[in-house]
């Protein structure tokens, strides 16, 4: 979900296109390499979600194809690898093959540190260079300065991401609230919730949704040059002061103050927010594509999606990346694994069961919300709408984003002292120009 870039050509930005899921598999079914052992294994998708309904599915793919030896599987949560990746990797306890946040401020770091394996020749060898389309493998390669883009393959993924709002069919009906169609629909939602003492946005001050939220309120009143500026460091410097940013702050903050996000929502994980929907706690979430899978599964009342209403950008990208620690015992499994997870058996089901495939067959696709997910997603990339994370520009900018506008919530800083902290930290990071 979650990192950066710099000089990826403008279109990149955009092109996860709608022809992303027409793309033929080149990776076989398993490779069959022969060496018996262990392959391990850490990633931290939900169980029910459709990259862990996959995953686990390629798991048992995996050992059928490699008799004699075992995936032992160790889920790991977002925080502990994102927090310990760099000291992990640089020891003899890194996994064989692990799953990891693409972008210059994470795998483009790693990478620069010698921590990853250059999958440059197995790319070629596997065909993942011509599997994968041009902006779905954006974040897998990496040039020397670990910007991404361009240069070696340090990581693979098999799935795409994007974000939008979710709402619970069921409460706005109770209520007798239109579903959102447009901005105004949206906060009229909002302020109908709280009249009727609800909560309506879900929200994680402690960790992406926060950030991410004020992301998405810069993002309507922006372009594609404005994102150029901030994610790649093209043309002007970013300016948190811009109109933009400052909207965004503001309209946060007034949110804050009229109750549409709680303030108890500071310290709260995503996995808060998360439960706080599916239990009809929180009639609104705005979050990607790596829930979906999940709310189909738990949910006990009618949802639905839609796009944010009045801004054709949205964050959004390839999904997280395969990576294999440059200390890994059992490389050629990793890349047997890799295989398997573009194959058109595990890319169908990824589909059907709520993510964002980048290899399966169309007509495969039967599920009506999978479907609908697809059709968004399609939208979005069509329209050059995939504006990447707000953490992604500089190395440790999450933390920033995520202790910065826990003071939002509080009300402890002020929009502008907020935005001066940003701008602060994100010039440190960022090259000179």
């Amino acid at each position: 979900m979650l990192t950066a870039r710099r000089r990826v050509v403008a279109s990149a930005a955009a092109v996860l296109t709608g022809s992303l899921l027409l793309a033929s598999c080149g990776g076989s079914d398993g490779g069959g390499s022969s060496d018996a052992g262990t392959l391990r294994l850490w990633h931290y998708e939900g169980p029910n979600s459709a990259m862990g309904v996959a995953w686990t599915e390629a798991i048992k793919e995996f050992e059928a194809t490699h008799p004699g030896v075992k995936v032992k599987f160790e889920e790991k949560s977002f925080e502990q690898i994102q927090k310990t990746a760099p000291m992990v990797l640089n020891s003899s306890d890194a996994p064989d093959l692990m799953e990891y946040n693409k972008g210059n401020a994470t795998a483009g770091l790693l990478s620069r540190q010698g921590l990853l394996t250059d999958l440059s020749a197995e790319a070629t060898k596997r065909g993942w260079d011509k599997l994968l389309s041009p902006g779905v493998r954006t974040t897998s390669q990496y040039d020397a300065d670990g910007v991404m883009g361009s240069g070696k393959w340090y990581g693979v993924t098999d799935y795409a991401e994007y974000t939008m709002v979710y709402f619970n069919k069921d409460l706005f009906a109770k209520y007798k609230i239109a579903e959102p169609k447009t901005f105004d629909d949206l906060v009229a939602a909002m302020k109908t919730f709280t009249e009727n003492d609800i909560t309506p946005l879900a929200n994680s001050g402690a960790e992406y949704l926060a950030q991410q939220y004020v992301y998405q309120l810069a993002l309507s009143k922006a372009d594609r040059s404005w994102v150029d500026s901030y994610e790649l460091y093209k043309g002007e410097k970013a300016d948190f002061h811009d109109a933009a940013w400052t909207y965004a702050a503001e309209t946060f903050a007034d949110w804050v103050k009229k109750g549409y996000v709680g303030k108890s929502s500071t310290s709260a994980k995503a996995e808060d927010a998360g439960v706080s929907f599916l239990q009809g706690k929180a009639p609104i979430l705005f979050s990607g594509s790596w829930w979906y899978g999940r709310f189909q599964d738990e949910a006990t009342f009618d949802w639905g999606t839609t796009l944010w209403p009045g801004s054709t950008l949205t964050p959004g990208s390839g999904g997280n990346l395969w990576v294999v620690p440059k200390s890994a015992k059992n490389k050629e499994l990793a890349y047997d694994f890799i295989d398997i997870t573009l194959s058109k058996k595990i890319q169908n089901l990824l589909g059907n069961k709520g993510g964002v495939p980048v290899a399966a067959d169309p007509a495969a696709i039967t599920d009506p919300k999978a479907k609908e997910l697809i059709t968004h997603f399609n939208t979005v990339s069509g329209r050059d709408g995939l504006a990447f994370y707000p953490d992604w520009p500089v190395p440790g900018f999450y933390d920033v984003l995520v202790s910065e506008t826990q003071k939002l919530i509080t009300g402890s800083e002020k929009p502008d002292d907020y935005l001066s902290s940003l701008q602060k930290a994100y010039d440190k990071g960022a090259p000179k120009r």
